[in-house]
């Protein structure tokens, strides 16, 4: 279903591809050849980065989160073992890293479940004269539903937040969330249905993309976000392809034949793939290269 098999795919590629794609290079790079870290770190870094983006809601905290994930993965190479799929293991490490972090601005913005349900109680009747115009631009109705959409991932907590990523939007079966999050299956089902009802609940109450019936719009959304300053119409972060805007009502119809509990997680994995504006690739490889000398461990600039 377009862009809603997204993550399906990308889930079944990275299991499938773990003892293909990426193995050569594993036991590459960790034999020291800095050509094979690279490649896999370059082959990785997608992955991880759109996992970030969605645990914390924000892009630009979403790269600095991925490059230190992927620190500390070249860090512990040579601990993998083989036990599990190589992108099991990576996500696990990297799952680790994001929740040892401080809490990112977005999450210390964050609402409440009721908190979001009361925000969106409040629905203004017509755009405001001053941003109307922007109304009609398809990206920004973009931004703003993704922008919203993320931000309700925001109202759990970091446990159900990542669970719900995993098993919900990527579709990864619950042996291998339980692995990831170091917890048992059974564990990871009670966590990710709960997670699940609370998203499903709050959007089936008031969002009109997955509900016609409600009476949240997201055109109606864009002024309030705008004046607030969550966006730029100038600077967006998220929407980034007209086409896949221009698409999204032919995905949105094809959500709403879905079944209500499958709607939310279809409307997560219709977001389209934001990519980092740094080649973490490229400093991870060059921090790790005793032959370059720009292995300072500084930061790449955005």
């Amino acid at each position: 279903m377009g862009h809603c098999a997204g993550d399906r795919e990308q889930g079944r590629t990275m299991r499938e591809s773990s003892g293909d794609r990426h193995i050569d290079n594993v036991a590459a790079a960790t034999d020291g050849e800095a050509e094979a870290l690279e490649r896999l770190v370059r082959g990785i870094q997608p992955e991880l980065y759109r996992l970030a983006v969605r645990f914390f809601g924000d892009p630009r905290d979403a790269e600095d989160a991925t490059q230190e994930a992927l620190v500390q993965v070249v860090t512990r190479l040579d601990r993998f073992n083989g036990e599990s799929a190589f992108s099991t293991w990576v996500y696990r490490v990297a799952t680790n890293k994001f929740l040892s972090l401080a809490r990112s601005q977005g999450e210390r913005r964050a609402l409440s479940l009721a908190e979001f349900d009361e925000e969106l109680s409040r629905v203004p009747s017509t755009p405001a004269e001053a941003t109307s115009a922007h109304v009609a631009d398809r990206l920004l109705l973009e931004e703003v539903k993704i922008g919203c959409t993320l931000a309700m991932l925001l109202c759990l907590d970091r446990g159900h937040r990542m669970a719900y990523i995993l098993g919900e939007i990527m579709e990864l079966d619950h042996a291998t969330g339980a692995a990831i999050l170091d917890i048992s299956a059974a564990a990871f089902r009670k966590r990710l249905q709960r997670s699940r009802t609370r998203i499903t609940d709050l959007m089936r109450a008031r969002c009109g993309l997955i509900d016609r019936r409600n009476a949240c719009r997201c055109r109606l959304r864009v002024p309030v976000a705008v004046e607030r300053g969550c966006v730029d119409p100038h600077d967006l972060v998220f929407a980034s392809s007209k086409e896949q805007a221009r698409q999204f009502p032919e995905v949105l119809r094809e959500i709403r034949r879905l079944e209500e509990a499958d709607r939310a997680g279809a409307l997560y994995r219709s977001h389209p793939d934001t990519r980092s504006t740094v080649d973490l690739a490229t400093f991870v490889h060059k921090l790790f290269d005793p032959g370059t000398s720009a292995a300072t461990g500084s930061a790449p600039t955005r």
